[in-house]
């Protein structure tokens, strides 16, 4: 496995099976789970044991390792079959991020010329693809920090870090580049609410990593902005449609037009199976609704007035008008549009 040059791994295989760092316990205690067949793992994702839309194809991709060494195990005749409902199943545990049909798709092309012994051949795919992803991540990191000059402040949403992909981050991996260049002055996370990634798994991960942060509540980032302290926002993305659209968390639509207005630069930071090409645009994604209760509790207990509705979209959709520059493991897009992400595309499909 290639260094992630963080201090902690989130998602680690064993031979006692897959090791998750439960996502929704901390800052407060690192507890591992052990995955051990394909549903647990689609339920780890749809409860958000784990997150990001990177770290939701790897773990997919290992989940089909799982189903294939549970059922080739129990030599059924039909053991493919039901590797194959396993892979419908999760494909469907968080269907708005892109990254995990992408997986899943990798490890389904390989059972379709896997030699008689699957289970190893499925879990070099499933680790190359967790090893590719922390080479690409690393690589953003370097070319965005590019971008980012001496005494700029950074503001990120959500958390795109190694909590949320094989390892390092995405807009994470942009700050901590930066950070190690020296060239950042002050970094900000917005809390995000309602399951406050950026307070809990940010703020975590950088005081873990040793680099300083500073929380904000979102209704504070446009304020920040208007101040002047502030030059970049910077975010993962769930799905980069083909003309540029980004869908990301809900929130990052309402920052990238407080950027726009603030004369704040937006950079989007995502690997290149994040990028949607059959997606023409961003208002025909499905987006993710999660259950009221999540907007109404806070971490079990109940806030809101008895009798209020909630409305609870796990995703919102950034025109690629707004976004400055969208980098990802083959370099940056300035201004990206179809024309652009077409190009791009082309260049990275593989000769014949």
């Amino acid at each position: 496995m290639t260094e992630n040059t963080t201090a902690f791994s989130a998602i680690e295989w064993t031979d006692a099976g897959l090791r998750l760092l439960d996502q929704r316990r901390l800052p407060g205690e690192d507890v591992y789970l052990t995955i051990e067949d394909a549903p647990a793992a689609a339920d780890a994702i749809t409860k958000m044991v784990v997150r990001g839309a990177p770290a939701i194809g790897i773990t997919a991709a290992y989940g089909v390792v799982l189903s294939a060494r549970q059922h080739y195990r129990e030599a059924s005749h039909d053991w493919l079959s039901r590797v194959e409902g396993d892979m419908n199943l999760l494909a469907a545990a968080r269907p708005t991020a892109v990254n995990l049909v992408w997986a899943i798709e990798q490890m389904r092309a390989c059972l379709r010329v896997t030699p008689v012994e699957p289970v190893e051949v499925l879990l070099a795919v499933a680790a190359r693809i967790h090893r590719e992803d922390i080479e690409a991540n690393i690589r953003m990191g370097a070319y965005g920090e590019n971008l980012i000059n001496k005494g700029d402040s950074v503001l990120t949403y959500c958390n795109a870090g190694s909590l949320a992909t094989g390892g390092y981050g995405t807009a994470l991996g942009v700050i901590r580049s930066a950070w190690s260049a020296g060239k950042l002055e002050k970094i900000y996370a917005c809390e995000t609410r309602p399951w406050l990634q950026g307070a809990r798994l940010t703020a975590w991960e950088l005081i873990h990593d040793r680099i300083p942060v500073t929380l904000i509540t979102d209704n504070s980032a446009a304020f920040l902005m208007q101040g002047g302290q502030l030059q970049w926002v910077i975010t993962g993305a769930d799905r980069v449609a083909a003309n540029g659209d980004v869908i990301n968390k809900i929130g990052t639509y309402q920052l990238a037009v407080s950027c726009r207005y603030h004369g704040v630069r937006m950079m989007v930071v995502a690997p290149l199976s994040t990028l949607d090409m059959a997606m023409p645009a961003g208002d025909q994604v499905t987006i993710e609704q999660r259950p009221d209760n999540e907007v109404l509790e806070l971490a079990g207990q109940r806030v809101a007035a008895a009798g209020a509705a909630g409305w609870n979209p796990a995703f919102d959709v950034t025109p690629a008008a707004l976004v400055d520059c969208l980098v990802t493991e083959a370099g940056v897009v300035h201004a990206p549009d179809r024309e652009k992400l077409l190009s791009l595309s082309n260049a990275q499909q593989p000769d014949g």
